[in-house]
């Protein structure tokens, strides 16, 4: 087997996982799920009465969305060192990162603006609800940058020699079997 190219090597495995495994893509779940589940709380605190649970449930989802994009970035940093400068992958990458860094800022200082003066009490305002709605927009642009560094360029993707491996035939003995199987002659 050929060695694979250094940008699908993890710069160290323990921080950012090991080949063909990296923590970034698992990381990122957590800041992209906070932050809609977040928006879709704002939207609704102006749907129900009573809507400060929402309005304070939107907060502290922004709040963890913020913490999971700092998590998410730290590994992130170490992918992106591993890719070779001057190429276009790395130049996607950089673009990626700073439209993620932006958007953790924006989604900082909307945490900020609404836990300020005692946090939120009724429906969200109109302002911090358009800041998390085109946050989000940009989250959006940076992850389809994200998934064209993965599925076009390959980074911290298996090489193709190992991919291969999953797409030869297993032979009738090496194929799995269930776990109980069921007694000869049993036809339910």
């Amino acid at each position: 087997m050929t060695q694979p190219h250094p940008a699908k090597q993890p710069v160290s495995a323990a921080l950012a996982g090991p080949y063909g495994h990296p923590f970034h893509p698992i990381l990122v779940t957590v800041p992209i799920g906070a932050w809609a589940a977040g928006l879709v709380f704002d939207i609704a605190s102006h749907l129900v009465e009573g809507p400060e649970f929402l309005s304070r449930g939107a907060m502290w989802l922004i709040a963890l969305g913020v913490i999971g994009a700092l998590a998410a970035a730290m590994v992130g940093f170490l992918d992106l060192f591993a890719i070779p400068t001057g190429t276009r992958a790395f130049r996607v990458g950089l673009i990626h990162m700073t439209l993620n860094l932006l958007v953790t800022a924006a989604y900082l200082g909307n945490f900020l603006w609404r836990h300020a003066g005692g946090g939120p009490s009724g429906s969200v305002g109109a302002g911090p609800m358009a800041l998390n709605a085109a946050a989000f927009v940009v989250l959006g642009v940076s992850g389809w940058l994200g998934g064209k560094l993965s599925y076009r360029y390959g980074v911290r993707v298996a090489d193709e020699e190992t991919q291969a491996e999953g797409f030869v035939r297993v032979h009738p003995a090496e194929r799995l079997t269930p776990v109980h199987p069921r007694p000869q002659g049993r036809t339910d």
